[in-house]
């Protein structure tokens, strides 16, 4: 559950993170709770859409009141990204409609490593190179770590992982590969796949290039002499004692598949893990379709039931490039948070989980505003709308108070990135002259915002402005448009000043209206596009804005 809406509580260390405080709102009745459950059921948003799945799975509820299970998977082999993220908040986001769809029926997140997987590249993001080279094959927690900080390369990516979870206050279980391999919890999965190493080999073997059936096998045992996780044939000998057979280094060795002697090959580890832990919800990326596929007739094989689940599309970049853990492409979450707000990152990821979507800090800006451009029309709709608001699934169904901010974080940028206001303290002057209600005080938001205008305007803002000199139209405009100003007191509203900047445009013979806002922009902010001149103007003040102009004039005549 997103920590912006969660209660503060202390935990143990591993131990599970609270479920957060319900806001008690318009939905503190009996009826009111009706009426949700009534407009769920019946609502386009994709989490509903979703959850209801797994009300046809399981009509009457899972047997003797069991939670629903939800799971969400991540490889270790490289730095944990917002990609990872993305997989464990939408899932949040059904898990979230299912309790408002059943009433609050019990469930589970269980956030699961894969963390005894084999290393098979070096990470290009990562230091010591080649030390991890030296380690190629072992499972990720048998890895020193090369940010020596942890145990193992593994555990290090898992503390990573976890943090940037329990930063946003996620309800979730986490479960480590290798600790559920060796402590036997997944031995009697193990001894299922054995039992049934014909009918898993019958799912394997059509998928697979004639080469790698040559050698495939459902286990990959974990060699005595080596310590690496085996490609290797391996025989039965004794599904039931978990005996099998295989060649490492040495030889021919017999030893035990369990208790962390052996892992599952992917598609079969995925199955069993679904088998083992009774997952009933789990999504994946578009590019895992055929392991889903291939991991469900797995699952019947060992006498399980594939969870519900549906396949999004992967995030890009800049480039439009596939994000990958081992390029380093991605974003991370920190760099998303250095320049915009979490709702807003949320807000980004709720919408449109089936379309592939870029991934970069040039997103952010807009971000922030269309998330509270939802907010503030969030009270105000009735449920159905509300329950296809991404506000109503990022703040589980209660969005928070103040529902508007006074200006945009658009706005702010053009602000924080004039000459004299690259600081938090001198934009709030002009804000609080703007808004006088405001402070960081009472506005915490709202001071929040500012000081992330300030950083994202140093870093991608100020060094690409370059302010140009008007055009004899131009400067003829921007004089008119002095003289009016010079007419308004100090404190004019930002309508009465868009309707002047307006009349202003329409006098001079521009090819339209659009001309001469750029104009605006160009020549006084240095930037091709820009706010609603009105509101940046009572902003910035009519003073401080009659010297942009009158700059902007010295180089014509300069």
């Amino acid at each position: 559950m997103p920590a912006w809406v969660a209660c503060s509580a202390g935990r143990g260390k591993g131990a599970p993170i609270p479920r957060p405080c319900r806001q008690e709102n318009r939905r503190a009745t009996d009826l009111d709770a009706q009426t949700l459950r009534t407009a769920a059921m019946a609502s386009k948003a994709w989490p509903y859409e979703e959850a209801r799945k797994l009300l046809k799975r399981w009509p009457d509820g899972k047997p003797n009141g069991e939670p629903m299970v939800f799971e969400t998977g991540y490889g270790p082999s490289g730095l944990p990204h917002i990609g990872t993220f993305n997989e464990v908040l939408r899932t949040t986001f059904v898990r979230q409609a299912y309790e408002e769809l059943t009433g609050g029926a019990r469930t589970r997140l269980i956030a699961f490593s894969d963390d005894m997987d084999g290393l098979r590249k070096v990470p290009d993001n990562v230091p010591e190179q080649e030390m991890l080279t030296q380690h190629l094959g072992k499972p990720l927690t048998q890895i020193p770590d090369p940010f020596g900080s942890h145990e193992s390369f593994a555990h290090h990516n898992n503390a990573m992982l976890r943090h940037f979870l329990d930063r946003y206050g996620f309800d979730y279980e986490f479960l480590s590969a290798t600790e559920c391999y060796s402590s036997g919890r997944f031995d009697e999965v193990l001894r299922s796949v054995l039992r049934n190493w014909d009918g898993v080999m019958g799912v394997m073997l059509p998928t697979l290039r004639e080469e790698r059936r040559q050698t495939y096998s459902p286990i990959l045992p974990v060699s005595p002499t080596s310590g690496r996780v085996l490609q290797v044939p391996v025989e039965v000998i004794d599904a039931e004692a978990g005996l099998i057979a295989f060649n490492d280094e040495e030889g021919r060795v017999e030893q035990s598949a369990l208790g962390g002697q052996a892992k599952l090959q992917w598609k079969v580890d995925w199955a069993a893990r679904w088998v083992a832990l009774g997952v009933d919800y789990e999504m994946a990326g578009k590019d895992l379709i055929d392991s889903v596929v291939q991991s469900s007739k797995i699952t019947r094989v060992l006498g399980g039931r594939p969870p519900e689940g549906f396949n999004y599309e992967m995030f890009l970049d800049e480039k439009g490039e596939k994000i990958s853990k081992s390029k380093g492409n991605g974003l991370s979450l920190e760099e998303w948070l250095r320049y915009g707000s979490e709702p807003s990152l949320a807000f980004y990821i709720y919408r449109e989980p089936k379309k592939a979507k870029s991934l970069h800090l040039g997103l952010i800006p807009r971000a922030v505003d269309e998330y509270w451009q939802f907010r503030g029309n969030y009270q105000s709709q009735p449920i159905e709308q509300q329950l296809g608001n991404p506000v109503h699934h990022i703040h589980n169904g209660a969005a928070p108070e103040p529902q508007s901010l006074p200006l945009t974080y658009g706005l702010l940028l053009n602000l924080v990135s004039l000459p004299g206001i690259h600081d938090k303290e001198t934009a709030w002057r002009f804000v609080q002259r703007y808004a006088p209600d405001t402070s960081a005080d009472t506005h915490a938001e709202l001071d929040e915002l500012i000081g992330l205008a300030v950083n994202y305007a140093r870093d991608f803002v100020v060094p690409t402005l370059k302010r140009r000199s008007p055009t004899e139209l131009e400067a003829a405009a921007l004089r008119d448009l002095d003289k009016e100003l010079a007419e308004l007191p100090a404190d004019a509203e930002g309508e009465a000043i868009q309707h002047l900047v307006f009349e202003v445009g329409k006098r001079h013979p521009f090819e339209s209206l659009r001309g001469w806002f750029q104009a605006l922009y160009e020549t006084l902010l240095g930037s091709s596009q820009g706010p609603r001149m009105g509101s940046f103007i009572a902003l910035y003040g009519v003073d401080n804005s009659r010297k942009l102009i009158a700059e902007a004039l010295e180089s014509v005549a300069a």
